[in-house]
């Protein structure tokens, strides 16, 4: 398990979104950029995907994954495989 990343699932009619909350730290950015660009390529799926982790105005460092439409009810596959890919088996509000 992962304790270093915070994951936090939403979903609501049309969208769905994943974010992944660390510490800034350029190993983790590495670590879940990798994470993500990995699943991209498995599922050929192209979610929108929003760093933050360089912005210095940002309060916390994370990155964002956004579905929306067609393809927001594959997309909790997709989340599944990044967790699973960062070794996170629990979101902070239970949706996974």
């Amino acid at each position: 398990m992962c304790k270093d990343i915070v994951a936090n699932v939403k979903m609501e009619e049309c969208y769905s979104g994943l974010s992944l909350t660390f510490d800034g730290s350029e190993i983790l950015r590495t670590k879940i950029g990798n994470a993500i660009d990995n699943v991209i390529k498995h599922t050929k799926m192209t979610p929108t995907v929003f760093d933050n982790s360089q912005n210095p105005e940002s309060s916390k460092p994370a990155f964002y994954i956004e579905f929306s439409d067609e393809v927001q009810r594959e997309s909790g596959d997709f989340f599944e495989l990044v967790l699973k890919e960062l070794k996170i088996d629990k979101c902070i509000n239970d949706v996974v």
